[in-house]
């Protein structure tokens, strides 16, 4: 059992949550009323997922996409309303890592991503700030074998688009929506460039690059850090643990 407070500080310290500008709040986002004996960790903080943590009598979630988003309205009315009275008449505490939670060496979405798909001499790359990942294929493969490669390990229907043909050796990636670095990713020298999501100008860009360019999906490809990240607490802290998995497409 911990307090909500420190368990987010040994977090903090653990993601070097400080080192980010992020999006939204890291750490802390709803402080719920009791110690954390039981954590459920999910992808994003959704009505679903705090029902499912409710239901199972969690203390705490612990999520990559929580609350707070810049440039959102910071009103608690509709939707956003609906899950903060659920989460407060639980006494439940909400607890979000996002940016730091792609970049951690060894618990991040990226390392595990590079990890699942057999990727070696994985390392951060030089561009983004530790969101941009790149390593080699142990084997060459196509552009199509990749993408099954890749269908396979996350469990989701991989959209390819840009090269065609050659054969794929050096890999960029960065889960989520991280297709903005792609151009970045192309003075890298890889063959293919793997995220989460395709925006409209994603398969011209790929197509001008000659790189073969991966979408898996942003939740497939980001599930697995939050996972990882709960499974430390809790043997580091003797905590009862479970991922909720919600299904979702996008």
């Amino acid at each position: 059992m911990i307090a909500p407070r420190e368990l987010v500080a040994y977090c903090d310290q653990l993601l070097d949550a400080n080192r980010f500008d992020d999006y939204a709040p890291n750490g802390l986002q709803v402080e719920g009323e009791r110690p954390i004996q039981r954590l459920v960790t999910g992808v994003s903080a959704c009505l679903a997922l705090l029902e499912a943590a409710i239901a199972v009598q969690a203390d705490a979630i612990l999520v990559h996409h929580g609350w707070f988003w810049k440039r959102e309205d910071p009103r608690l009315i509709g939707i956003k309303g609906q899950r903060a009275r659920r989460l407060l008449n639980a006494g439940l505490s909400l607890i979000a890592y996002h940016l730091p939670l792609d970049a951690h060496p060894s618990l991040g979405n990226n390392a595990l991503l590079g990890r699942s798909l057999g990727v070696v001499d994985v390392q951060p790359a030089v561009l983004g700030n530790g969101l941009v990942w790149q390593g080699r294929l142990p084997e060459p493969m196509t552009p199509a074998s990749l993408a099954e490669h890749l269908t396979r390990c996350l469990g989701r229907q991989a959209l390819r688009v840009g090269r065609e043909e050659g054969v794929i050796q050096q890999v960029g990636w960065c889960t989520g929506a991280g297709q903005g670095y792609l151009e970045q990713a192309a003075v890298l020298g890889v063959d293919a460039f793997i995220s989460g999501e395709l925006a409209e100008q994603t398969t011209h860009q790929a197509r001008e690059l000659d790189i073969c360019y991966l979408a898996a999906g942003h939740h497939a490809t980001e599930r697995a850090g939050v996972q990882a990240l709960g499974a430390h607490l809790a043997e580091r802290f003797g905590l009862w643990h479970d991922f909720i998995e919600i299904d979702n497409p996008a």
